[in-house]
């Protein structure tokens, strides 16, 4: 299966990346630095071509509050445009433990603004929230463990990751 990783050669993408590739996946790293520019669209949709899926791990290159919002608003509704035209089945983003809690950071407000911008369009979604070291699935449109089971799946991502659930219905 085809995963694309948009942020694939930053901290988290490239861990990330090595681990799809040892699963056995066609795993491409999407970054600048392989052509692919989520802010301009550039290389998106080659990117995406034929992908089942894809995890955007990206951050933004600048803080400032306007900055970091304009960067996730514009490269999540490139990516999600890509991803419509290409037919992805489904969308992971990263986020953040408690966006919705602190509406003094500019950039909680930001991964908020990715995190609605995501449920709102069509493309099935899973949502994975971070703190430290341990990932929890926030939200999702779509049950994220369709070969293994949940169980199994939380014990990859990390020793310290709580069990994923999988809603029965949305």
């Amino acid at each position: 299966m085809k995963i694309v990783v948009i942020g694939g050669s930053g901290l988290i993408g490239s861990k990330l990346v090595a681990k799809l590739r040892e699963a056995g996946h066609d795993t491409l790293a999407a970054s600048p630095a392989s052509g692919v520019d989520t802010l301009t669209g550039e290389g998106l949709a080659q990117a995406v071509a034929a992908a089942r899926a894809v995890v955007d791990v990206s951050n933004a290159p600048v803080w400032s509050d306007t900055a970091v919002l304009e960067f996730f608003q514009t490269s999540t509704r490139n990516i999600l445009a890509a991803e419509v035209a290409a037919g992805v089945n489904h969308h992971v983003a990263l986020s953040v433990v408690g966006t919705d809690r602190l509406p003094d950071s500019g950039y909680f407000r930001a991964k908020l603004a990715q995190e609605e911008a995501i449920k709102a369009a069509t493309v099935p979604y899973t949502i994975v929230t971070s703190a430290r070291s341990s990932l929890r699935r926030k939200r999702s449109r779509q049950p994220p463990c369709p070969t293994q089971s949940c169980e199994q799946r939380s014990s990859l991502s990390s020793s310290a990751a709580s069990p994923i659930r999988t809603p029965t219905a949305r």
